[in-house]
């Protein structure tokens, strides 16, 4: 890979993980807000039905699984980074043969070949 297209595929990286660091902290705002009434800025002592506490439970624990899911994704952000340093970005971890463009165009993060990813989700 020449340095051109290296340098394209960390410019989405970096792009990427901006993003994704603005999407945590939003996730993370949101899952600090203790309820409904309180997110939509109702202050009254008014009791709350159980089926509305039971929704914003669900609510609150689907933003923490998005919130882990994206943190997962902004570290292998951060490693494929570093692999474009080191100089094996596009390398397959497993049987070292290079990712196709196709792949990494498509998920820039990718650290396996397809095969081998496919290999290693069985």
């Amino acid at each position: 890979m020449n340095q051109a297209e290296l340098q394209a595929y960390r410019d989405r990286l970096v792009s990427l993980r901006a993003r994704l660091r603005k999407d945590v902290t939003q996730l993370a705002e949101s899952a600090l807000k203790k309820n409904r009434s309180q997110a939509n800025g109702d202050l009254s002592s008014m009791p709350i039905h159980m089926a509305d506490i039971g929704s914003d439970n669900f609510d609150q624990e689907f933003t923490l699984t998005l919130m882990e899911n994206d943190s997962t994704t902004l570290q292998k952000i951060e490693d494929s980074l570093h692999r474009i340093e080191e100089g094996t970005y596009g390398i397959c971890e497993e049987c070292g043969v290079r990712i196709p463009k196709a792949r990494l165009n498509v998920l820039p993060y990718a650290t396996h070949c397809v095969k081998c990813a496919e290999r290693l989700d069985k």
